[in-house]
Order: C-alpha cells, then sequence, then structure tokens
C-alpha cells in the first residue's frame, strides 16, 4: 500500500495498516498537546516588528506574521487549488503531473507520499501524500507543474511571487534584527519550492503522524495552515500551533541557524493527523543554490562569540541530513567547530 497514494486507498481500511503504526516510544499516543497562544504573533507594520522577529526566533525558532501584504483572497484560492488537486482522481493526479516517485528524485514536480524519499525502504511509513515542485525562476519551472486543475498554474504562481517578496520581507527584518548588512540574507534565499501536504483522515491518530519530528534543513519556511495539525517542540514539550485566519507560520532552517552563528533557532517540529476531516497545507521553502557558501556571518563573529560552524557549500549539508534522513543532531556534528 505505501507505494501508492494514502488518499487514494485509505477509505478501503478499517484499522491502520501495521506499516503506518510507529515504535511505541514515537507514538503521539492519546495525551492531548495543547493548543498554545505561546508562539508569537507579528504584525510586520509594528515598528518593532524587527526585533520581535529576532526574539521569537531565538526562543521558538517558529512565528505567526499578520499584516503581511499578501492577500486574503489570493491565499484562499491558492488553498482551494491544492485541496482540489489532492480532489481528483489518482489517475489525473498522475496525467497532470507526470511523475509519481517513491524515491530521491531532483525531478522539478514530484508526487509522492510518506517522506517522499526512500519511501520502499523507511521501516515506518507517515500518513501523508506530498505535491513538491520548485517555484523560482517561476518561467523556468512553471511548464513542469500541474495542469489541472485549471486554475492552478495561475494562482499558484501568483502565491509564489507573493510568497517570496513576504520572506525576502521577513529576511530582511532578520538581518536588521541581527544588525547584519541590508540584503545580506537575500543571497541565501535566490530559490524557492512549495510543499503542498495532504493528510487523509487517520483510522487511529494515536499511532501514526503526518510528518515525523524533524527541522528545516532549507534558510526560511512560510506555511499556510488552515487548519490544526502543526507541533513544534520546547523545553521537552510538544505545542500545537494555533491557526489564525490569514496568517503565515514561519520558522526557521537550520542552514539560517548556522549564519546566524547559533544566535538564531531551529525547532523540531511535526504533523499530527485526525479521524475526522483531511487536512491540507501549503509550505514554501526559501533556499540557496548548491554551491553557495554558509557559515556563520563575519559581523556576528568576534573574540566573545567565536564561530560554532566552519565554512561548506550548502549542497553538502543537504546531502547529509538526507543521508542522515533528517537526523539533524548527526548531520550537524560534521559541521560544528
Amino acid at each position: 500500500m505505501a507505494a501508492k497514494l494514502v488518499s487514494s486507498w485509505y477509505k478501503e481500511v478499517e484499522c491502520l495498516p501495521e506499516s503506518y503504526i510507529l515504535p511505541p516510544e514515537e507514538r503521539p499516543g492519546d495525551r492531548p498537546v495543547p493548543v498554545s497562544n505561546q508562539i508569537p504573533v507579528v504584525d510586520l507594520e509594528a515598528p518593532d516588528s524587527a526585533q520581535l522577529i529576532v526574539d521569537a526566533c531565538q526562543e521558538f525558532g517558529f512565528f505567526q506574521v499578520t499584516n503581511h501584504g499578501v492577500g486574503e483572497e489570493l491565499m484562499e484560492d491558492g488553498m482551494k487549488v491544492f485541496e482540489e488537486f489532492f480532489g481528483m482522481s489518482k489517475e489525473e493526479e498522475g496525467v497532470v503531473c507526470n511523475l509519481y516517485s517513491d524515491t530521491p528524485t531532483t525531478e522539478p514536480c514530484v508526487v509522492s507520499t510518506s517522506s517522499g524519499n526512500n519511501v520502499k525502504s523507511e521501516k515506518v511509513h507517515f500518513w501523508r501524500d506530498v505535491l513538491r515542485h520548485s517555484c523560482h525562476p517561476l518561467h523556468q519551472y512553471l511548464p513542469f507543474w500541474p495542469h489541472k486543475p485549471h486554475r492552478y498554474r495561475e494562482v499558484v504562481g501568483e502565491c509564489s511571487v507573493e510568497v517570496r517578496k513576504l520572506g525576502f520581507r521577513i529576511l530582511e527584518k532578520i538581518s536588521q534584527g541581527l544588525g547584519l548588512s541590508s540584503g545580506y540574507l537575500e543571497e541565501f534565499s535566490k530559490f524557492m519550492y512549495l510543499q503542498v501536504n495532504h493528510y487523509p483522515p487517520c483510522p487511529d491518530p494515536t499511532l501514526s503522524l503526518g510528518v515525523y519530528k524533524h527541522v528545516d534543513p532549507t534558510i526560511l519556511t512560510i506555511l499556510r495552515q488552515d487548519s490544526y495539525g502543526l507541533q513544534v517542540f520546547k523545553d521537552a514539550h510538544w505545542i500545537g500551533v494555533q491557526p489564525i485566519p490569514n496568517a503565515f507560520v514561519v520558522n526557521v532552517g537550520h542552514q539560517l541557524q548556522i549564519i546566524s552563528n547559533g544566535k538564531l533557532k531551529s525547532a523540531e517540529h511535526r504533523a499530527v493527523t485526525n479521524s475526522v476531516k483531511a487536512r491540507t497545507s501549503g509550505a514554501f521553502f526559501l533556499h540557496p543554490d548548491v554551491d553557495t557558501i554558509i557559515e556563520p556571518a563575519k559581523a556576528l563573529v568576534d573574540a566573545a562569540n567565536p564561530a560554532l560552524y566552519r565554512s561548506f557549500p550548502s549542497y553538502e549539508f543537504v546531502k547529509r541530513y538526507s543521508a542522515n534522513r533528517g537526523d539533524v543532531e548527526e548531520t550537524i556534528k560534521a559541521f560544528q567547530l
């Protein structure tokens, strides 16, 4: 079953298949995780927004943004198109993308399931289907995108442009809050890809996860979630992230943690499922070119604050992260000084 999209067969089963049942110590269990308002909410138009963002990145690694300039109607259209895509027949999905993958790939558009990589060799699978494609440069990748639903390319293309502008706006505020030169972080965020996550209703959410705990290996993640499912790990506890209408959830990628010389935090997070209704989210990832050199910003390094990490090309980090199956603690050992 794991080689097929979960959404193509989940209605045929009454019990959770054994291949989706996590080991006891990794299961979310039935203990309730509080949906919390602890995650900071930042008004991007506020005069102190740069400092508020940096404070949130230092304490949580996550924050939500409002008054961000991306049109509410546009983002609602984007979410509707994402849902329409996963509402199509599986035969249509395969045709419109021309590619289904359960092995690692660099193709510009992929439909996959579970972790999206090495599905066949996974010990346990995750209750999720994924549509993933590159977004920038838009003219280069648009021809590879799904051509159904018929509005997909138009709506998601416009969303991508606006979210990228938002990403640069946030990175500029982070630069300002850290005392870096204007535009410094843009140089590490020239590319962007989109990952649409679809979580069908799960027969037993206490035994499985939509996404296992991980940190993002990129620079910045901008997520649109319209219903609850995202949890952040802080102080040895899971915190549920409350969805806020017309807000984006933003989190620090681990390469940005390295550039900040550890001043910013890349936090572990996961996605839980529910047994009642499907959930869909759209995550935009800003990332550098593969050959971009990642290292602590020189403005943040001095005798009192020595560099915590060595210099390396971005692809080396991503390659190790993938080889370690998202285990950032094991990955980061190779880059620490």
